[in-house]
């Protein structure tokens, strides 16, 4: 089987996270097609969820700084606004000229876009290439269906696929790459991945050694939502190292006997129950046992029942399990795995909880309308690196892959510009819930502020990006035992008997 390059992932993962990227054929009855014109916008009957295909299941069968003793308020990626520093790079000056020089003759040909991002992200993502009808005469064609990832494996086999495809797993491209019909990304878009992108995504778009997709869209796992309010009134400082945020749960601990307690959390899921405990694992083997360890985990080269995993396992307990620490708001370690995931933060709007870990995109699930950022009643802060490692500012991501299954030039220059720093701007320009990790997006072009500290963060030049690990891993692994024993494991089952049974999992070939 197909590896992803440099992790030798073999995970198929065609539902896991689903989010806004839950798509299907053209030919399916919930598919929604849009005009030829690249100026027409998609429309669909079911709205977009977010701004990344990485997210929390869509449904059952889915799958995604110090106390106030001590300590910095943080820089503007752990808590306060953030704001564009330096030279971006910046190709609007030569974008147009450098595609129709390397694809000439193009002007009059259509290319035909499939992907799941449907509602209004869909319509506002298909209005975000207006200027690439403008400058090279090529018409693009846009479908949107919920149902994308069944239906393009099926369209892949048959030889009937769109010219380009959204994907938002590297699982999944692995294989629609199997199927021999997804061509290798032109040298152009090579160079620009290579120029604009921290080498992590480029890897995910790489499989046995060579190069397909390019990254499109990315959402930011790695953030604690937080109140400002609350932090203000009692003193709080946002924590930039994870000692410090240990330090904070203790004072808050202290602080408060009575509650609220630091931290809340929720694992429930219907059958995908157990996801959101997979993630915490992942962010601590990330910053505990480092980038490289974490590769070897995924090719299951490093065990779960390896040293440097139950570690990790054993310090995600050291706050999950503490009964000083949690359910804040919600009730005993037990009861997180008893509350949705969808419902895990909202005790930070009652008062009831200080800290909730989760994606950019959990900010759809707060109630009513509050509003977010450094002095709101929400915001989210860059979870922590630890200060005695040395493996720069770890970053779980969720996003899309543009894969091709064509070599024409109006469809390998429509590649082109979707990785310029041009596009990744005119998308956020277009679309309030879509951001790239292009290092050429302006963070002044991105309207919300969770997305704006998810730039920022993604920006960083010490930033290390790594797709989530159980969404490579073999589906009886990534989307079965590890929620299951997870689960087990919160609710009162030993770290052993727990990360035994995940190894036990993984199948033989």
């Amino acid at each position: 089987m197909a590896s992803i390059a440099g992790i030798g992932a073999v995970a198929l993962i065609l539902t896991a996270c689903g989010g806004s990227d839950n798509s299907g054929g053209s030919s399916s009855s919930s598919a929604s097609s849009v005009s030829s014109s690249s100026s027409d916008t998609a429309s669909s009957s079911s709205a977009g969820t977010g701004s990344g295909s990485e997210s929390s299941p869509a449904a059952p069968n889915s799958g995604s700084s110090s106390a106030s003793s001590g300590g910095s308020s943080g820089g503007s990626s752990s808590g306060s606004a953030p704001t564009s520093g330096g030279s971006l790079p910046n190709d609007d000056a030569t974008w147009c000229d450098d595609t129709k020089k390397a694809f000439p003759d193009i002007s009059g040909k259509t290319v035909t876009v499939y992907a799941g991002i449907t509602g209004d992200e869909g319509t506002q993502l298909s209005s975000s290439w207006k200027d690439f009808t403008t400058c090279t005469g090529v018409n693009v064609t846009y479908t949107a269906d919920k149902n994308f990832e069944t239906q393009i494996v099926q369209q892949a086999t048959a030889g009937n696929a769109a010219n380009i495809a959204f994907v938002p797993q590297p699982g999944l491209l692995q294989q629609l790459v199997a199927t021999g019909k997804v061509v290798e990304a032109p040298a152009q878009v090579a160079a620009n991945v290579d120029k604009y992108w921290d080498k992590g995504w480029k890897t995910y778009g790489t499989v046995d050694g060579k190069f397909y997709a390019a990254p499109l869209g990315a959402n930011v796992k790695s953030l604690v939502w937080y109140s400002p309010k609350m932090f203000k009134a009692k003193g709080y400082t946002v924590p930039t190292t994870w000692e410090d945020m240990v330090a904070l749960s203790d004072k808050i601990a202290a602080d408060n006997p009575s509650g609220p307690a630091a931290w809340c959390a929720g694992i429930e899921s219907g059958t995908a129950t157990g996801w959101t405990a997979t993630d915490w694992l992942e962010e601590v083997v990330l910053r505990q046992a480092g980038p490289d360890v974490y590769d070897q985990w995924i090719a299951h080269k490093v065990k779960f029942s390896d040293q440097p995993i139950a570690d990790a396992l054993k310090t995600v307990g050291s706050i999950w399990k503490n009964s000083k620490y949690v359910n804040a708001g919600i009730g005993d370690v037990a009861s997180i795995a008893k509350t949705a995931f969808a419902d895990g933060g909202l005790p930070i709007q009652s008062g009831k909880c200080y800290m909730h870990q989760q994606a950019s995109f959990y900010a759809t699930n707060f109630k009513g309308t509050p509003t977010f950022g450094p002095d709101g009643d929400l915001y989210a802060f860059y979870e922590p690196a630890m200060s005695d490692k040395n493996f720069g500012k770890p970053i779980e991501v969720g996003g899309e892959f543009v894969a091709a299954f064509s070599t024409n030039p109006e469809v390998q220059a429509f590649q082109y510009y979707l990785t310029t720093a041009h596009w990744a701007n005119n998308q956020s320009k277009s679309s309030k819930s879509r951001i790239s990790a292009n290092k050429g997006l302006d963070i002044k072009n991105v309207a919300d502020p969770i997305n704006k500290l998810s730039v920022q963060i993604l920006q960083d030049p010490t930033s290390v990006s790594r797709f989530d690990a159980s969404d490579l891993m073999p589906a009886a692994v990534g989307s079965g035992a590890e929620w299951s024993q997870l689960t087990a494991w919160i609710t009162g089952q030993d770290d052993a008997t727990t990360l035994a049974a995940i190894d036990a999992a993984w199948p033989a070939s």
